[in-house]
């Protein structure tokens, strides 16, 4: 499935709208800061507006296409959308909530199941229940399971986890990623978190004042030292790509081998050879030019020094070589002096173990595993 978008429009005085991005599957996060017009994009994919010029296109089919007079009203669209608030039916039971969804497929369109949907979000118990005796993350995953049983070809879904506190992010994030690869259903995903963009995203996105900077995958985008005053400096760093080896049960870890070699991270039930995407914040990376030893960090990682970013303060941001993955790590300028620090430096980059929380480490996104 594939989707194309070129479209502009302008919202009053101040805002205009002019995009264009092409996603193929998977999971596409658009990413941006508020105001950058994440929101309005998806809510012109949706049908919700009409916009001045322009196309989309899924599957090679328009829904909007300005030159040949063309706009499918939102219900015919056979997209599914999932707000940042769950919006359920107070008055009925999670099973009628779910059920209404599927009312917007034809009958000979519907091909999702009930009984796949509520196990694939872990939602069995709580069919009987009305949604004012559930959590924040339970009504999203509601939410989510009545988008999915209108069958749709597209799934959009504005800053679901926005409104949840840390506690229900982290109980949702695990069905987001099995949503991703275990179903056929191409997701456009908006988000200003760049922890969930690095832990969910199969390609990203990137949005600034209603324009694309950048489209890309993950890695590329986050590890652009020259993109950090549009994805934010604060929150910078980069995603490793690892798979899973094994337990170090006799100290509460868990062993994932990268390209550069292996990283000790708090104990995570994940099954031997699982493909696991490591995200690592550029201010917990520590720089070496010689291996180093007798330090409490686990984690030593060898490298090149590929790029120094553009500095006019104290900090500098670094991006690093590992063996093809991009890890991002930032210094002071006098740590650059002293360490005499160059493009093409061979330099060990050093990870401690705790840096690693339960929002760092999820499930990569796997063709294996997608459905046909």
């Amino acid at each position: 499935m594939t989707l194309q978008v070129e479209v502009a429009h302008r919202l009053g005085a101040a805002f205009s709208l002019d995009a264009r991005f092409a996603g193929s599957g998977g999971l596409t996060a658009l990413f941006g800061r508020s105001g950058s017009g994440k929101t309005t994009l998806i809510d012109v994919i949706a049908g919700l507006i009409r916009p001045d010029r322009g196309r989309v296109l899924l599957d090679g089919r328009p829904l909007v296409d300005t030159e040949r007079r063309i706009f499918v009203p939102t219900h015919r669209r056979r997209v599914g959308y999932v707000f940042q608030e769950g919006r359920l039916f107070p008055h009925l039971t999670v099973r009628q909530n779910l059920l209404y969804g599927r009312w917007f497929a034809p009958r000979q369109d519907r091909y999702v199941k009930l009984g796949d949907v509520v196990d694939l979000l872990g939602i069995g118990h709580l069919l009987d229940r009305r949604p004012h005796g559930l959590s924040g993350g339970e009504k999203q995953r509601v939410a989510i399971g009545r988008a999915l049983l209108a069958s749709p070809r597209l799934l959009l879904m504005d800053e679901p986890l926005a409104a949840l506190d840390e506690a229900r992010k982290a109980e949702i994030l695990p069905y987001l990623e099995r949503l991703r690869d275990e179903t056929k259903v191409p997701i456009v995903y908006v988000s200003h978190s760049i922890a969930e963009v690095t832990r969910l995203a199969t390609s990203m996105v990137l949005m600034s004042e209603g324009r694309v900077v950048a489209t890309g995958s993950v890695a590329d985008i986050m590890g652009r030292l020259d993109l950090h005053p549009v994805t934010g400096r604060v929150e910078a760093g980069s995603g490793l790509e690892t798979r899973g080896v094994g337990p170090d049960r006799a100290f509460g870890l868990t062993v994932l081998r990268a390209a550069s070699g292996d990283l000790r991270v708090p104990y995570a039930d994940l099954p031997i050879g699982s493909r696991v995407r490591a995200r690592v914040r550029a201010r917990d990376v520590i720089v070496a030019v010689r291996r180093p030893e007798g330090l409490s960090a686990l984690n030593v990682l060898p490298g090149r020094l590929s790029e120094i970013g553009a500095h006019d303060g104290p900090i500098a941001d670094l991006r690093l070589d590992l063996g093809g993955d991009v890890l991002l790590a930032r210094v002071t300028r006098r740590t650059i002096h002293d360490l005499d620090l160059v493009p093409g430096k061979e330099v060990y980059a050093v990870i401690k173990s705790v840096a690693f929380d339960r929002h760092s480490l999820g499930q990569a996104v796997s063709s294996e595993s997608r459905r046909p």
